[in-house]
């Protein structure tokens, strides 16, 4: 799966704000290249974070992803609990460093393998870095998910 594939399946969503940060628009150069995706059905940025992100390099104490590779991306969605325990067999509040099958040892996390965000795993969301041919079709799941929960939250506000 390739990260248009992955803006493309996004974008055809309904109420999709993408912001792709580039040089010269205002954005910090760490986010220069990746991708935030937010449910704003009136094309103005919400408050709060995005339903899911497109990462290209290594964030400050993220790296297990091991994004300095060449072509190397990670996405990241808000899965929400349900989804994450159904993805790790646990809440999202015990991860620390569990995994699926409990504790994981620290280290590089798996390509093409759904896992509970290396930072944000409490917060429920979950990580493929690299999507292939193994996690496609849960990748596709898992953003359509946390669209419909984004769209359900600005519903409840509205």
């Amino acid at each position: 799966m390739t990260m248009d594939e992955i803006f493309a399946l996004v974008e055809q969503l309904d109420g999709v704000l993408t912001l792709r940060p580039v040089p010269g628009d205002g954005s910090p150069e760490l986010s220069w290249g990746d991708g935030f995706f937010y449910y704003a059905p009136d094309g103005v940025l919400p408050p709060g974070q995005p339903f899911a992100t497109v990462v290209t390099k290594n964030y400050p104490d993220d790296d297990r992803s091991r994004l300095e590779r060449p072509s190397a991306f990670r996405v990241n969605v808000a899965a929400g609990r349900d989804a994450f325990v159904r993805w790790t067999g646990h809440a999202p509040r015990a991860t620390g460093t569990d995994g699926p099958s409990g504790p994981t040892p620290p280290g590089p996390l798996p390509d093409d393998t759904v896992t509970a965000h290396p930072l944000y795993g409490e917060l429920g969301w979950l990580c493929v870095t690299n999507p292939g041919p193994h996690s496609r079709e849960a990748v596709r799941e898992l953003l359509r998910t946390a669209h419909a929960a984004a769209r359900a939250r600005h519903e409840r506000r509205g």
